[in-house]
């Protein structure tokens, strides 16, 4: 999948509207594409993020969006403003064009107080002084720094450096606002209550939100929708619960969370509806992605830990396995659990979430895989 559209959308103008972008470097090794004809848009009002490894393209996007990078082709519009386009020679700076960023270094003036900081660039862009200082003071309250107006960067904490950077994004009333990994810097409890606080602003102020993270779960909680990428191109674009729950591919399905992966043959008859899959813990019915349901195809057979259901009597259906816990794992209100299933003397390893006080090590337990949380990847 190359490009994310909004098709569902068609009567809304996006806030944001990249078209086929493409960057590439020319190295001794050949060519290689940061981004590979690329479409995303962002609507009023929404958060879109931007979720992938390391060099997978999602910040060469954002830069590109901001004016920070060229691309080598495709188109850019802010509102119905054209930005840039390769066709058309067209390329206009970052500071024309009215946006905002958060950096993940903060960037903020080491000279300047979190006051002088916040008013910087209301003055940039000629707000009159009379409308400086009830804007700044507006968002220090937003943002919990109201008795921090007077000191300086290196007098405050990463998670109040960040808290600096994202008032000074939103004090100059943009409409859209990148977020370049804002709080990769920050330790968990600070990175979670900066997280609602993003939310909480964009919900009062109705900005856009382009935001781009590696992690998960960070990008799940802020989303309201997510492009999944791969080596510069999109690999899925929709909302976090969709791209979750229904994967188009063996990749996405493994980045955006924890599977148990067997190999495996489609089999001749399907059985309601299933594809059926011979895998060396057994023949397992699943939903078939594109391309895997042939007859005779090598597949691989995915479910998340989360979808196996446990008891301690046979149930009935299909993916039925005797399994026995072999290790738990605490995490808060659940454990996760390590089933060794045997099948024809080899020992299989798989893993499950289940309630805190259930199932104690050794237990011998009966494990069932609802068809539906069975994805089928051709390989």
């Amino acid at each position: 999948m190359a490009a994310a559209s909004n098709t569902s959308h068609a009567d809304v103008l996006p806030r944001i509207r990249s078209r086929d972008i493409s960057k590439h470097y020319d190295t001794s090794a050949g060519r290689t594409f940061a981004l590979n004809a690329v479409s995303v848009d962002v609507l009023p009002g929404e958060m879109v993020v931007l979720l992938g490894p390391s060099g997978c393209g999602k910040t060469t996007l954002l830069r590109s969006i901001a004016g920070l990078e060229q691309p080598q082709a495709g188109e850019i519009f802010l509102d119905d403003h054209l930005v840039y386009s390769a066709r058309d020679r067209v390329w206009v700076p970052p500071e024309r064009r009215g946006i905002s960023m958060v950096f993940q270094s903060y960037a903020l003036w080491p000279h300047m107080t979190v006051r002088e900081n916040l008013a910087y660039p209301l003055v940039s862009r000629k707000v009159p002084r009379a409308a400086v200082g009830p804007r700044v003071t507006q968002v220090m309250e937003a943002v919990g720094l109201s008795a921090m107006g007077d000191r300086y960067p290196s007098q405050l904490s990463g998670g109040q450096q960040q808290r600096v950077a994202l008032a000074r994004a939103i004090a100059a009333e943009t409409r859209v606002v990148l977020f370049d990994e804002p709080l990769s810097n920050v330790d968990a409890k600070v990175r979670d209550q900066i997280r609602r606080e993003i939310v909480s602003l964009q919900m009062k102020l109705g900005f856009s939100g382009l935001y781009v993270t590696h992690d998960q779960t960070e990008a799940s909680a802020l989303a309201d929708r997510l492009v999944v990428m791969d080596h510069g191109r999109v690999a899925q674009f929709g909302t976090p619960s969709n791209v979750y729950d229904a994967p188009n591919t063996r990749y996405v399905a493994t980045f955006m969370g924890p599977t148990n992966e067997f190999a495996g043959t489609v089999q001749p008859q399907p059985i309601g509806g299933y594809a059926q899959v011979a895998t060396p813990i057994g023949p397992l019915l699943g939903v078939p992605r594109p391309g895997a349901g042939e007859a005779g195809r090598a597949v691989t057979v995915l479910f998340r830990p989360e979808a196996c259901a446990l008891g301690e009597t046979r149930p009935e259906g299909p993916n039925t396995l005797p399994c026995t816990v072999t290790r738990r794992a605490f995490m808060g209100a659940m454990v996760e659990l390590w089933l060794s299933v045997e099948v024809a003397g080899a020992v299989f390893q798989i893993t499950a979430l289940a309630p805190k006080h259930l199932y104690p090590q050794d237990s011998k337990l009966w494990m069932s895989i609802p068809p539906d949380s069975v994805w089928i990847f051709a390989e």
